[in-house]
């Protein structure tokens, strides 16, 4: 996720928590595509029954893209112990707890109900039930949209992308009516976007709205918004970007964009469609341009959001009640433009505790529920419960070298290469880099780790968006060819004089802890001079002195915001981007090829710049990809409907109902 960098300590921090909730919960947004581990389900029905799983499983190229789907589809068939042919009928499964209620045992609560802040999947989950986009994911796929408020979606074949790709034109739905008891106008979703620019909080979501209408990542970029001039010439950019022309609204982009990254991006919360009247009546900004020095001083980056619990939306449900703490609870709109939700009402419970997580799961009074992976085991054999297991995620974890570390860090020892500590440019010898890449063991770590339910990918890009190279080469466990590498680094100096130098982890933070463990024991026995020291901090600390190049090495996770390549090199890899930014790591060839990634619309070219970026990024090591996990998904097996679709924030209750 390209980042401006006065917000990237706060933006990055939310969504590595989120990553980290998300790992620790065992259920992670994951990848419908192509993935080397089949997804499967597993249904656990009562133990006299015999159940068997059938999962077949059809790879499609999807035309004009370069991504491979994997369509699985699982037949469940319950046959009785003594009868083959005989499916087990519904009076053996238990009554229907709550059959007009779905209800989500998880831990944490949303931050905000306010889609141009949101940036947690916490809040997502629940403004994506309450708030409608102009288009929309088209189920389980990340790369095909259906229209939502917009009548089309926008393509060069139906006229609606024109200018090159420049001009992006959406017709606006009628007769869409509002929880607040008004109707989707086009005027609505004009202020819906203006809005968010003009709000545009540190550390929020926006930036992929200003990047292809402005071309910039932040308002600053531009100038000073308490400068009159300035001001009015940021205004005038923001209003000339999204127009209304007629039933239409367009938009004007500053330069050439991927357009299916553009959908993928109008499709998320944060290009939530609000009701203009009701955001006026919460405080928001009135839609007034006449002074935008005093719009930007009172709207732009405001310290609380505002609408922070307010429902300005028109999707399927509306909020009922969010009791801080608690519970969210969500009402069926009946009057939804796409007809009623099956389902009448669902409840988000904050149940921080695993054991009553469980306990309220397989008693039937929560349906879907967070289970982490140290606990998976717990539930095998469970009966009425269906498992989805082996969901390719859309995050990647990695160990990160830090060219040029803080001369003050207090995790290098002397600060030199004399045995008992290392120089601040340690890092910058690439032998010392493939000599750390030699010595993990993946194999080890996925397996104690994870279960085996992760993945050793070769880059940045995880397995199944476009531009991922399978064949591309990666760094394997071999400690014959650490040593090689170590013997070479800093003239031989290092191999004579040894090292010392820490690898920190966050407490609590066992996947962490763990990989920093087995690069300590690994090197350590390469040579009795290296020394490695594993610390355990706590967030801040870590999160602080990763900020500062305190950190000679630091293991962090990256959680997408869109599905597409350029959202993971340019954080791993760009000179301006976060991990890269911190690093110190710079290569002016990446930059061009990166910048290149983002302006090129034909997918074949942009497949050759992503495979050259793997290319470089396996021969400069400046970070070693350490795992892609696979998620999985817990309900009961009353629970009807669900799909998987990498990108949502959690789970979509429109599409649910409850029944055998």
């Amino acid at each position: 996720m390209s980042k401006k960098n006065v917000s990237a300590i706060s933006k990055v921090a939310a969504l590595i928590v989120i990553a980290v909730l998300i790992a620790a919960a065992g259920i992670g947004v994951g990848l419908y595509i192509a993935s080397t581990a089949t997804p499967t389900t597993v249904v656990v029905t009562k133990p006299t029954v015999k159940t068997a799983v059938t999962t077949m499983v059809q790879t499609q190229v999807q035309p004009g893209t370069t991504v491979v789907q994997t369509v699985v589809k699982t037949l469940v068939t319950t046959v009785s112990p003594t009868t083959a042919a005989t499916t087990e009928t519904t009076p053996t499964k238990p009554p229907i707890k709550n059959p007009d209620t779905i209800i989500v045992a998880t831990i944490g609560e949303p931050e905000t109900l306010d889609p141009a802040w949101a940036y947690d999947t916490a809040s997502g989950e629940v403004i994506f039930n309450i708030y409608n986009t102009l288009i929309f994911f088209d189920r389980e796929h990340v790369d095909k949209f259906v229209p939502m408020i917009a009548e089309k979606v926008p393509s060069v074949e139906n006229g609606l992308v024109k200018d090159g790709g420049k001009t992006i034109i959406f017709p606006i739905r009628k007769g869409i009516k509002t929880h607040d008891g008004g109707e989707i106008t086009p005027e609505d979703v004009e202020y819906s976007f203006e809005r968010a620019m003009i709000q545009e909080r540190d550390g929020g979501p926006v930036w992929m709205l200003l990047e292809p209408l402005l071309g910039v990542e932040s308002l600053s970029e531009l100038g000073d918004l308490s400068d009159p001039e300035d001001a009015q010439r940021i205004g005038e950019m923001i209003d000339a970007a999204v127009e209304v022309e007629g039933d239409n609204v367009v938009f004007h982009l500053a330069k050439p964009f991927p357009l299916t990254t553009f959908l993928q991006i109008w499709s998320q919360t944060w290009a939530s469609i609000v009701d203009k009247e009701c955001a006026i009546k919460h405080g928001a900004w009135p839609g007034n341009k006449d002074n935008w020095v005093e719009v930007f001083k009172k709207y732009h980056n405001p310290e609380t959001p505002e609408l922070q619990e307010a429902d300005c939306g028109s999707g399927p449900f509306m909020l009922e009640k969010w009791e801080h703490g608690k519970q969210i609870s969500l009402i069926r709109f009946d009057d939804y433009f796409q007809g009623p939700a099956k389902i009448r009402r669902a409840i988000i419970k904050k149940v921080d505790e695993w054991s009553t997580r469980k306990l309220m799961f397989l008693k039937g009074d929560a349906d879907i529920i967070d289970v982490p992976r140290q606990h998976a085991q717990e539930l095998e054999g469970a009966p009425n419960i269906r498992v989805y297991k082996n969901l390719p995620t859309l995050a990647v974890t990695a160990l990160f070298f830090t060219f040029e570390i803080d001369p003050e860090s207090p995790y290098i020892g002397s600060g030199k290469l004399d045995g008992h500590g290392i120089p601040p440019d340690f890092f910058k010898d690439i032998n010392v880099r493939k000599a750390f890449a030699y010595a993990f063991d993946w194999d080890t770590y996925i397996k104690e780790v994870w279960q085996g339910e992760a993945e050793h990918i070769p880059g940045p890009i995880p397995r199944g968006l476009p531009g991922f190279n399978p064949d591309q080469p990666k760094y394997e466990f071999n400690l014959t060819k650490a040593e090689e590498y170590f013997k070479k680094a800093w003239n031989g100096t290092v191999w004579e004089k040894g090292f010392y130098l820490e690898i920190l982890y966050n407490v609590g933070n066992v996947q962490r802890k763990t990989a920093a463990e087995i690069l300590k024991e690994n090197i350590e026995k390469i040579n009795p001079k290296f020394k490695i020291y594993v610390r355990g901090v706590e967030w801040p600390t870590y999160l602080r002195a990763m900020v500062k190049g305190q950190l000679p090495c630091f293991i962090i996770g990256w959680l997408a915001d869109y599905p597409d390549p350029h959202n993971f090199v340019h954080p791993f890899m760009h000179s301006k981007g976060t991990f890269a930014a911190w690093q110190h790591y710079k290569n002016p060839k990446v930059d061009e090829l990166i910048d290149k990634g983002i302006r090129t619309s034909d997918p074949e070219q942009r497949k050759q710049i992503y495979y050259e970026l793997q290319k470089i990024y396996y021969e400069d090591v400046p970070s070693v990809v350490l795992y892609q996990p696979l998620g999985r998904h817990y309900e009961r097996d009353w629970i009807q409907g669900w799909y998987y679709n990498p990108i949502y924030p959690g789970i979509y209750f429109y599409a649910l109902s409850k029944g055998y």
